[in-house]
């Protein structure tokens, strides 16, 4: 009479994404960022950051994108008491959906991207 055998280790490392998962799961990240802020960069690094490098570079470059434009639309609220703030709440906005749909396409290529005018918060 043999053992039954142990069970699984539930703390194993997650299993790496194929090439093309994660260029799907990166376009999505890019373009969920246009459309929900913030959210979707954030819940992709946290979840999928250690699934490949390819992913991991774009969720942390669409965190640190996003975490640029949430200060970019506070100073803009802010600024909004004098006529200024309100250009500076329409480029950021404006920039969000122009760089965004750049990132989206670079990740659906497998190319890296990297947005311009980024703060970089997570490394």
């Amino acid at each position: 009479m043999s053992a039954p055998p142990p069970p699984p280790n539930p703390y194993q490392a997650p299993a790496q994404m194929s090439p093309a998962d994660e260029k799907l799961w990166a376009t999505l990240i890019h373009i969920g960022g246009i459309l929900f802020g913030f959210l979707p960069a954030l819940i992709g690094y946290i979840v999928l950051k250690d699934r490949g490098p390819f992913i991991r570079a774009h969720a942390q470059t669409a965190l640190n994108f996003q975490i640029t434009l949430m200060l970019a639309y506070v100073v803009g609220g802010m600024l909004t008491v004098i006529v200024v703030g309100f250009l500076v709440l329409f480029a950021a906005w404006l920039l969000s959906i122009v760089f965004g749909i750049m990132a989206a396409l670079a990740a659906n290529r497998g190319e890296y991207y990297a947005y311009p005018m980024t703060i970089k918060f997570v490394s």
